[in-house]
């Protein structure tokens, strides 16, 4: 079974879990927190995971499955693991880093592609002040793109880098907001196998929280490849998601979501949906 099913097939359970039955006893058990407790700690710790710079320890895995992908149009596993990991500066500032490590499953027949393989790694720190002022939190620094790609079809060999932003709006049930950066290459070859690159990423996100850990939300990632044309430059998709913070054995708190989204845009061979599925750690 592939990254995806697996992921999916546990988001599935843990929500069925999560979600109240009409005949459940909600009656609090010796030792374990009251429902109302429970439930606006679970709101609280979703509220902070949908923060990109909250100050919190956690692991996602996101398994992107992009469907009708390449000249075969086949279906391509992406599946990143993200640490997201807090320094605390002072009283008033943190570094919130973020790293994606890619695991790759090309879609079968590609030519020239391997049947697995790791691609780059992306490296990012935020300076960020530890509270918002009136609802509002920002944070800047480098975005660093690391070769890690285990085949030349999966990611440049060259080292890149560049700026990274992202600012936050939080307000009541709501989570909003958009985070953006754009890396070069240090170096590279052209042409149509160059390992030059200059590319974009735009993700803006908008959460609503219903309580108790339950939310729904929309977090379209936009790409833009600078070294590219016309429509081929672009990807942009269309989509939301429905999410649920839970808490395994009564103690370890993890989030579970799952999303569609269409691209309204995309490159030549690039996917026509993908389905996001994710589980995150939470510490």
């Amino acid at each position: 079974m592939r990254a995806s099913g697996r992921l999916a097939l546990a988001a599935s359970l843990l929500l069925a879990g999560a979600l109240p039955a009409g005949a459940q006893d909600v009656r609090p058990s010796a030792g374990l927190a009251p429902p109302s407790e429970a439930g606006a700690d679970a709101a609280a710790l979703a509220k902070k995971l949908q923060n990109p710079i909250g100050d919190l320890t956690s692991i996602p895995f996101q398994s992107n499955t992009n469907l009708r992908t390449g000249p075969n149009r086949g279906t391509q596993e992406i599946l990143n693991i993200q640490p997201v990991i807090p320094i605390h500066v002072n009283q008033d500032w943190n570094v919130i880093t973020r790293t994606i490590l890619p695991l790759v499953w090309p879609p079968a027949g590609t030519p020239g592609a391997p049947g697995f393989g790791t691609g780059n790694t992306v490296f990012s720190a935020f300076l960020s002040p530890r509270n918002p002022v009136n609802g509002w939190l920002w944070g800047v620094g480098p975005v660093v793109q690391i070769p890690t790609a285990s085949d030349a079809a999966l990611g440049s060999s060259v080292w890149g880098g560049g700026p990274t932003g992202v600012l936050v709006w939080m307000q009541g049930p709501w989570v909003a907001g958009a985070l953006v950066n754009n890396i070069w290459s240090m170096g590279g070859t052209s042409g149509p196998r160059g390992t030059r690159y200059n590319t974009m990423t735009l993700q803006p996100f908008v959460n609503y929280n219903f309580g108790h850990g339950l939310y729904v939300a929309s977090s379209p990632i936009i790409t833009a490849n600078w070294l590219a044309s016309g429509s081929n430059a672009w990807t942009l998709p269309v989509g939301a998601s429905v999410g649920q913070v839970v808490k395994l054995g009564g103690k370890l708190p993890v989030n579970v979501s799952l999303g569609a989204y269409y691209n309204a845009l995309r490159p030549d061979y690039g996917p026509t949906w993908q389905i996001r599925t994710q589980v995150t750690l939470i510490f």
